[in-house]
């Protein structure tokens, strides 16, 4: 099948706002969607992470550098602060090139992320 461009959506939470605990849970997301997917850092076109307001002590992109990410393109964003949205929640969306098909595409939500998209495939 030919490379196409898909998109991945990903998201976990976080019981503290501090640097250890963003990394690990970012480092577990990311490695959880490239596994499931087959992903190689390569097949990579960019990152958009998003954090909720009450997550300021690090930047979910440092955490995918740490894991050998740096020269994917990564950017930070805002979440909306929504009343009643999850708190301590980060969220992910990959570009990325691969031969699966958008059914084929495993969306990875972990930890107190789990429930939010509930309507998509495992």
């Amino acid at each position: 099948m030919p490379l196409s461009v898909r998109a991945i959506r990903g998201a976990t939470t976080v019981d503290a706002d501090d640097i250890g605990s963003i990394t690990e849970r970012v480092v577990a997301l990311l490695q959880q969607i490239m596994e499931r997917n087959g992903l190689a850092e390569v097949d990579i076109i960019s990152i958009l992470f998003t954090a909720t307001e009450d997550i300021v002590s690090t930047f979910p992109a440092t955490a995918a550098r740490s894991i050998g990410l740096g020269a994917v393109p990564l950017i930070c964003a805002r979440e909306l602060a929504v009343v009643g949205s999850v708190p301590r929640c980060i969220r992910v969306m990959l570009h990325v090139e691969t031969g699966r098909t958008r059914d084929d595409i495993h969306h990875v939500y972990l930890e107190g992320a789990r429930g939010l998209r509930d309507d998509l495939p495992d």
